[in-house]
């Protein structure tokens, strides 16, 4: 079982920066890929940015590159996504999730577990 908790959400204008954090419970936080999610109000859940546990690589979803960086602490069981340059239509929730796959990893269904959320609002 993994447990993850988001935080570093809240309110910026249109052009700042966030950056978010997620903290997992599990002892083998390094076996699992990690990914960030958003749900806006009446939207699907959409794929942000995904980090593979095996080499680390990383993906983007087309709406996010060049703006957004995920990272990981293996030490610190502890997942970040650094947000550049916001734009209002990235107000969403977000969350972090975790998966014992390396592939796929733009599909929530590969992802075992999910945090709670957290609001990024960005005003224009």
């Amino acid at each position: 079982q993994v447990q993850l908790v988001e935080s570093g959400g809240g309110l910026v204008q249109a052009g700042g920066s966030l950056g978010l954090s997620c903290a997992a419970s599990a002892r083998t936080f390094s076996r699992y890929s990690m990914g960030w999610f958003r749900q806006a109000p009446g939207k699907e859940r959409e794929f942000v940015a995904a980090i593979n546990w095996r080499d680390e690589s990383t993906n983007y979803g087309d709406s996010v590159k060049g703006r957004f960086t995920i990272s990981r602490d293996n030490a610190k069981n502890t997942l970040y996504l650094q947000m550049n340059s916001l734009k209002p239509e990235d107000t969403a929730v977000y969350y972090c999730a975790a998966s014992p796959a390396w592939y796929s990893l733009m599909d929530l269904k590969v992802y075992s577990y999910w945090g709670q959320g957290t609001q990024v609002t960005v005003s224009s």
